[in-house]
């Protein structure tokens, strides 16, 4: 070994493997619940939400939105619990994001530039009073922000279908190989719908969620772990819980100075003005300085006093100011045209409409897109600004491209939040979502008079809501019969629009009812 190489202590050696290990087990089980909440063969609803009972971010803001308080929602305190006891804790050894975060450094491209101003920490405690005082006010747009949604909507509209894309392109270049093919049809019935859908599921607007996500990953360029130490709001919550946590890093008197600490300290929260103290509310306890020093100076011992307020934490004037900020903004976003009439295209998944206070800022969603994930036909979608600002990650239909499925209630169930209440399947087929309106002007037998009985053929009513009959205005063609829709037993699921045959926008589609539609 060059004798210039520090000596690693051997029991901050073993802690950090340790935590590692943690890291490394608690992304592989965020991942297995993201994996076994599809539809066919997972995992019961009620297990596979479990990472967002225990995010206490959204369960509080979910509380404040909805004025509701959910039972599951008690998970949230073995969270808070955590924190009280071992500050940031939940940061550094379970957070999924913060572990993908340490998986891609990005060290080379950081190389020797300074991180931001010690002042840029409060960001993340202003961007968390910012999440709770709209939520306060029935806006939950800013848990977009939270790291568990965010990582699970990355997941659900950007990473995993361009990974199906990938494996998909892959299977159909070997498949061409001869002695490939049998391999390559075992394999993919293997993977699906085990790892990936059976059927290709698109997302409107991945490219647009897989930057943003690449935007969190490429903040590591300008620090380690920039995300955690100035934007996190969750980081935010748990660090002002860590002022009050019992067990904090301590550094002995006899402590030497020689700067090893604060070199290896992720969220460079180590400073070596203060005798190498660090504040708890931004040390994740990822003990990385501790297997870093040679002579064992650092511990981790209870201290019931709480930290100090650091210059960077939010002042009194800082907090109103931030509370009137984002007050007003909810306010100018509900002043719009989309409060005082939705756009026709705004459909909710079944129950949402009646559930949730305001359907444009769906009040009790948390935007945790698990229900999207469990859609077996990839007809929820996360919405961008269809609702407005406000709606922003929310679930919509998108009949053309996928359907509700008659035989599917999964993304009641899947919610944690109730936002889609868990209807059960026989009150989830009676829920009106739409109802199906008819262009003649695109449609095959009105505009050319061309047979086709799709849409009356894929209606899955026992009463079809879609019937054939004879054109009553004496034009078409003698003998084809063209399409009527009875809206008064037509429950919008959209399977009509999915299926019909008409290139481009379909010649049927799905709008809410007693809505002006566009043509």
């Amino acid at each position: 070994m060059n004798s210039k190489t520090p000596r690693k202590n051997p029991r901050g050696r073993a802690w950090v493997l340790a935590r590692r290990i943690t890291q490394y087990a608690m992304l592989a089980v965020f991942c297995l619940f993201f994996l076994m909440s599809r539809r066919d063969g997972g995992w019961p609803p009620e297990l596979v939400n479990l990472p967002f009972r225990l995010d206490p971010l959204a369960m509080l803001a979910h509380l404040l939105s909805s004025r509701t308080f959910l039972a599951g929602s008690a998970l949230a305190l073995i969270t808070v619990g955590l924190a009280l006891v071992f500050g940031r804790a939940w940061c550094g050894w379970i957070c999924p994001l913060g572990t993908t975060l340490d998986l891609i450094p990005l060290d080379r491209l950081r190389g020797d530039r300074r991180p931001p101003a010690e002042g840029w920490r409060q960001v993340k405690y202003l961007l968390l009073t910012a999440t709770l005082t709209a939520a306060l006010l029935g806006n939950l747009t800013l848990l977009a922000f939270d790291p568990l949604t965010l990582l699970s909507r990355s997941l659900t509209a950007a990473i995993w279908p361009g990974l199906d894309r990938i494996v998909m392109a892959a299977e159909k270049l070997l498949f061409r190989v001869p002695f490939l093919s049998g391999p390559v049809a075992d394999f993919d019935a293997f993977i699906r719908p085990a790892l990936f859908p059976a059927q290709p599921v698109f997302v409107r607007d991945a490219l647009l969620f897989g930057l943003l996500f690449a935007a969190v990953i490429g903040l590591n360029a300008f620090a380690e772990r920039f995300w955690c130490r100035y934007l996190c709001p969750l980081g935010g919550l748990l660090g002002l819980l860590g002022k009050l946590a019992v067990f904090k890093r301590t550094v002995g008197e006899d402590c030497p100075g020689c700067v090893l600490c604060t070199n290896a300290c992720p969220t460079g929260t180590i400073d070596p003005q203060k005798r190498y103290a660090s504040d708890p509310s931004e040390c994740t306890l990822c003990l990385d300085c501790l297997e870093t020093c040679p002579r064992s100076r650092i511990e981790v011992n209870p201290q019931l006093k709480p930290a100090a307020w650091q210059p960077y934490d939010p002042g009194r004037r800082a907090f109103l100011a931030t509370v009137g900020l984002s007050a007003s903004a909810v306010a100018l976003t509900r002043a719009g045209l989309l409060e005082r009439r939705e756009p026709a295209t705004l459909i909710r998944p079944p129950g949402m409409r009646e559930v949730n206070a305001d359907v444009l800022a769906v009040t009790q969603c948390i935007r945790c897109s698990a229900c999207m994930r469990a859609c077996p036909t990839g007809a929820l979608q996360p919405g961008v600004f269809e609702a407005g600002l406000e709606g922003f990650g929310a679930p919509l239909l998108i009949p053309r491209l996928g359907y509700c499925d008659f035989s599917c209630n999964a993304c009641g169930q899947v919610c944690p939040t109730q936002a889609i209440p868990p209807l059960d399947l026989e009150t989830k087929r009676l829920r009106v979502i739409g109802a199906a309106y008819i262009d003649p002007h695109r449609c095959l037998p009105w505009a050319d008079g061309n047979e086709c009985f799709v849409c009356e053929e894929m209606c899955p009513l026992p009463e079809k809501a879609i019937q054939l009959r004879e054109r009553t205005d004496g034009q078409g063609t003698a003998g084809i019969r063209v399409p009527f829709v009875d809206r008064d037993v037509c429950i919008g699921c959209g399977i009509c629009e999915y299926q019909c045959p008409v290139n481009g926008e379909a010649a049927i589609r799905v709008f809410l009812p007693q809505v002006p539609i566009p043509f």
